[in-house]
């Protein structure tokens, strides 16, 4: 079966007065087609960038990308829609809810007025929302609405990928839960496929089938998640999943984050996790190639020298 996105040596070049960086550097990974896939790290380990070069907003310096076999250029590719981390920075506080959700259908001339009225209340009921917030403004809306109507304005084109970057971070904790529910309600009645990026390896666990772990804008780990969570390999996926006890094991307990992430403008020669790595041996000053080792992919020497 083919990938729904192929991503191959994506790469993007940052330059600064002090200098130039690469983040991402040199990733590549697939889903495929119903798949919900969990994308977790450190801040500035690349993350929300690679979901802003899917999304068109970041030109690639190297690699490539693919979507439904087709090379993705430029941006507002319809079928590919991202659901902001924070909703009152996302949505035009100016705007009412009808513009925000319907500007997308206006963009790609979808419908008349009359059959894009029909299918903004459909999408509505799917959010859980009701018609009376289409006249309102964000500020009229609590934080679960407001997440809810950037769900809609996303769902309404139809996509087939929806990229979720930290969807509940900025959310109280007693509405986090029923988007996250919301969500996966959302996934089944609309045969989506999720790339979700988060910090949370608890939400990573309940709801995503495969888990890639980055570090310093390069892939650490990646495989199934419950192999991930249950039976991490790299030392950076064991101290992160040390910090869920809920979830992790006694065997994991000694493992911990050292330190802060190094600035990528002056990262570590080879192993970019090897300042922080209890394990580090002379090797590690050679960067570690991503290999297959027991059904999935690990970036580390402990494994090469096996």
């Amino acid at each position: 079966m083919n990938p729904l996105l192929l991503v191959e040596d994506l790469a993007v070049e940052f330059k600064t007065r002090l200098g130039k960086f690469y983040v991402p550097d040199g990733v590549t990974f697939s889903v495929f087609e119903g798949e919900c896939v969990g994308l977790v790290g450190e801040s500035g380990s690349g993350k929300s960038t690679i979901a802003r070069i899917l999304c068109g907003i970041h030109k690639p310096t190297t690699g490539s990308t693919q979507f439904m076999g087709t090379p993705l250029k430029g941006w507002g590719h319809r079928e590919i829609q991202m659901v902001f981390q924070d909703p009152d920075s996302s949505l035009d506080p100016r705007k009412t809810v009808l513009f925000s959700i319907e500007e997308g259908l206006r963009i790609h001339r979808i419908g008349n007025k009359e059959e894009r009225q029909k299918l903004l209340i459909e999408t509505l009921k799917a959010v859980g929302l009701t018609e009376d917030v289409l006249s309102k403004y964000p500020h009229q809306l609590s934080g679960g609405q407001k997440q809810r109507v950037a769900i809609a304005r996303c769902l309404v084109l139809k996509p087939k990928l929806l990229i979720l970057d930290e969807p509940t971070s900025a959310l109280d904790v007693s509405v986090q839960a029923q988007i996250l529910n919301l969500l996966m309600e959302l996934k089944r009645e609309f045969s989506l496929t999720y790339i979700l990026i988060t910090h949370d390896l608890k939400i990573v666990y309940h709801l995503s089938d495969y888990t890639m772990v980055m570090y310093l804008g390069q892939i650490m780990e990646m495989g199934q998640t419950e192999r991930i969570i249950q039976e991490p390999m790299h030392p950076y996926t064991k101290a992160l999943v040390t910090a869920i006890p809920t979830v992790g094991t006694d065997s994991l307990k000694d493992f911990s984050l050292k330190g802060e992430i190094p600035s990528p403008l002056n990262p570590p020669k080879g192993c970019p996790f090897k300042t922080r790595c209890d394990f580090a041996f002379e090797k590690c000053n050679e960067r570690p190639p991503l290999i297959d080792f027991r059904g999935r992919k690990v970036r580390c020497h402990l494994y090469t020298e096996v």
